[in-house]
């Protein structure tokens, strides 16, 4: 399933669960490159091209994997403001979280968020959860199309 031009963007402050999640992809043999954010003020600088990430060379991504309890903005919040932009409110987003909040699940959707996954706590059961992911979102979805920037 290697296709280095479909970019994955981790939004994910914990290193154990960044390293779970690296290793599941890896397990599945899902080769696309990583992009790894550590909190969502870092992921809304590489979403925008601002700041240390103004000339990042990598492709939009094919899809964002969102963690909602993060460092200086939380998970929400960079959803709305993804949703927010033209360049990036028919972005893929999939929240892949540890929260059991029925708030946050309904939030998320108003947000527009394309899914919402609980972690796994057992790894294979995550393994597969991983799998799913990419099968449906690297392969099978048909993403919009990229919109010329506006001005």
């Amino acid at each position: 399933m290697l296709d280095e031009t479909k970019v994955i963007l981790l939004v994910e402050d914990n290193p154990d669960d960044e390293a779970l999640t690296l290793r599941a992809f890896a397990k599945n043999n899902i080769g696309n490159r990583i992009v790894v954010v550590r909190d969502g003020a870092e992921a809304l600088d590489w979403l925008f091209k601002r700041g240390r990430h103004a000339e990042r060379g990598e492709p939009e991504p094919q899809i964002v994997l969102l963690d909602l309890k993060l460092p200086k903005v939380d998970g929400l919040e960079v959803l709305r403001q993804m949703r927010d932009d033209p360049r990036t409110k028919l972005m893929p987003v999939v929240i892949l979280t540890s929260s059991k909040e029925e708030s946050d699940v309904l939030r998320g959707y108003e947000l527009r968020a394309n899914s919402y996954i609980r972690k796994p706590v057992d790894f294979a059961r995550f393994v597969e959860a991983v799998r799913e992911i990419g099968m449906y979102w690297l392969v099978l979805n048909e993403p919009p199309p990229v919109l010329p920037p506006t001005r």
